[in-house]
């Protein structure tokens, strides 16, 4: 079983990057807006949208927290959208992904953001469901609405267990 264990690590734009991408507004610098009054951190992540009527949505999720170690049975991927979550606080959250290896899911990583990071994953990325730790928490989702399937769901033959670095 110790082969199935997996240590998050920190969220870092470097080792996302097969997955989608880190949104991080340390990643740009921002642009004056409103005469001034607001700054404006521009671009930090592309949703695409593919298939019939694809059209990008914004919904709002409340999410209820998990602990660690935690079991990991399933993974999902959407394969006509990209999906972003942005936390609408500094908390951090778990996000685990995985390499497509043939139409299934490869060993997963794991990740913690840093305060205000959020992620989108690229369409048809592998990834593990919303896990907020300690506290519910609130995010704002960047999805993609329209005709199709877009949500395919895989169950692990045996759970991987994702266990936190020290600083969670």
């Amino acid at each position: 079983m110790s082969g199935r264990r997996i240590v998050a690590a920190p969220l870092t734009a470097e080792a996302f990057a097969p997955f989608g991408t880190v949104i991080d507004k340390a990643a740009v610098a921002p642009r004056p807006m409103n005469a001034g009054k607001a700054r404006r951190f521009h671009d930090l992540a592309q949703v695409r949208v593919a298939g019939e009527d694809g059209h990008v949505v914004i919904g709002y999720v409340e999410a209820e927290p998990y602990g660690l170690p935690l079991a990991v049975s399933l993974v999902e991927r959407h394969p006509l959208g990209a999906q972003a979550f942005l936390p609408l606080n500094a908390a951090p959250f778990l996000v685990v992904a995985c390499s497509d290896e043939g139409g299934r899911p490869g060993r997963p990583r794991a990740f913690v953001t840093a305060p205000g990071q959020g992620v989108c994953y690229a369409i048809g990325t592998w990834h593990g469901v919303l896990t907020p730790f300690g506290a519910p928490q609130n995010f704002l989702v960047v999805d993609r609405g329209g005709l199709g399937a877009n949500l395919e769901e895989y169950v692990f033959d045996e759970p991987w267990t994702i266990h936190g670095p020290d600083t969670i």
